[in-house]
This record gives structure tokens, C-alpha cells and sequence, in this order.
């Protein structure tokens, strides 16, 4: 579970069953796979991710819109927009929800794995606290961070994925996995992006 996880919002079955493919040649793990907006709330109510990807256009109408201002509201998780369409009405629309990327349909799996990096680097750095350190933080956690955990911490700040954080600190990745999912059992969290939300909450 310490991998990245990304929901797929995507009503055509065989570009989400592409698309799913690369996510999994990239270091990335597929949470969840929904065809359309209910499936998409029932994903999120059990497992909030790291990123959605979202398909604007669900089941011939603009419900992506809809969902990403929920997703806005309730699960404070970034989200990436799929269209096939390029209207300045929609993308005006679109804007308004505030996604961290929009990608046109067809695309590449470069063109996927580029979106998602900047995502997730840039949603990681919005939120970051500033003048916050590792003992300001413990004194707020019933349970304390070691410096390995707050390293990996700063490394979910800056987007990387575990093969990376595990290139950087010469470890193993199933070790950066271990740190990982320490840090989320001691910040009461599941994912990167509930991990990045809790402590933009706290006080530095």
C-alpha cells in the first residue's frame, strides 16, 4: 500500500485498461479502475489516493466536473483531467475546479507518467509548511518520527515515487515501502496525499 495509488476515472473500458497498463510500467499502483461517477465516490469513500485521473466526459456528460468539485470539497486529493475535447468552454470550466494537469486524448504513456510527476510534485509543494522540521513536528505525534521517516517525508515533497526515494538513499525499495507505511500509521493516514493535507493542518 505504500506505493503511489491513482484511481482511474474513465468510462471507456479499454483506455482505462491502457491506461491502468501504464501506470504499472511506471512504478505506479492502480487503486481503483470506475466507469463512471458512482463507482468513482464508492473508490474514494474506501481508499482516498494519491491522484485521480479523471475523465471529464463520463457516460456522455460532464459529470467529471461535478466529481472533481467534490474531490475538491471532500477528499483534498490533487486530480488530473482526461478529455478528448479541447473547447475554450469546457477547458473554462475545467479551470475552475483547479486540476493539477489536463491532458488531451490520445496520449502517450511519456505524455501520462510527465502529467503525473508534475502533479504530484506541485500539489506536494502548494501544501508544504513552511519553517517546519522534524522535531516541530514530533511534538505534535503521539508517536515520533526517526530521520529516516522525515527523509522520506521530504521526499514525498518533492513527487518522488520509491524507486527513486530508494536510488536516492541507497536502500532497498521494499525498506522505503517499510518507512512509508511507518509514517502513515503514525500520522493516522493512508496515502501520500492524506499524509501531505494532515500536515498542511497542523502548526508550524
Amino acid at each position: 500500500m505504500a506505493n503511489i495509488q491513482i484511481l482511474v476515472v474513465e468510462d471507456e473500458p479499454l483506455i482505462a485498461e491502457d491506461i491502468s497498463e501504464y501506470l504499472s510500467n511506471v512504478d505506479y499502483t492502480v487503486a481503483a479502475i470506475a466507469f463512471n461517477k458512482v463507482q468513482a465516490l464508492l473508490a474514494l469513500e474506501k481508499q482516498i489516493p494519491d491522484l485521480v485521473l479523471l475523465d471529464i466526459n463520463l457516460g456522455g456528460n460532464l459529470d467529471g466536473l461535478d466529481l472533481a468539485q467534490l474531490i475538491n470539497q471532500k477528499y483534498h486529493t490533487p486530480f488530473i483531467f482526461l478529455t478528448s475535447y479541447a473547447h475554450k468552454s469546457i477547458l473554462d470550466q475545467a479551470k475552475l475546479t483547479r486540476p493539477m494537469g489536463y491532458i488531451l486524448k490520445p496520449f502517450t504513456e511519456r505524455d501520462l507518467y510527465s502529467s503525473i510527476e508534475i502533479a504530484l510534485y506541485n500539489f506536494a509543494q502548494n501544501a508544504q509548511p513552511r519553517n517546519f522540521n522534524l522535531e516541530k513536528l514530533n511534538q505534535q505525534l503521539l508517536s515520533p518520527l526517526t530521520e529516516k521517516e522525515f527523509q522520506v517525508l521530504q521526499d514525498i515533497y518533492q513527487g518522488c515515487t520509491n524507486k527513486q526515494m530508494a536510488e536516492q538513499h541507497f536502500v532497498s525499495v521494499n525498506t522505503i515501502k517499510t518507512h512509508l507505511q511507518n509514517l502513515y500509521d503514525k500520522l493516522n493516514v493512508c496515502s501520500r496525499s492524506e499524509a501531505i493535507v494532515k500536515l498542511r493542518e497542523m502548526t508550524f
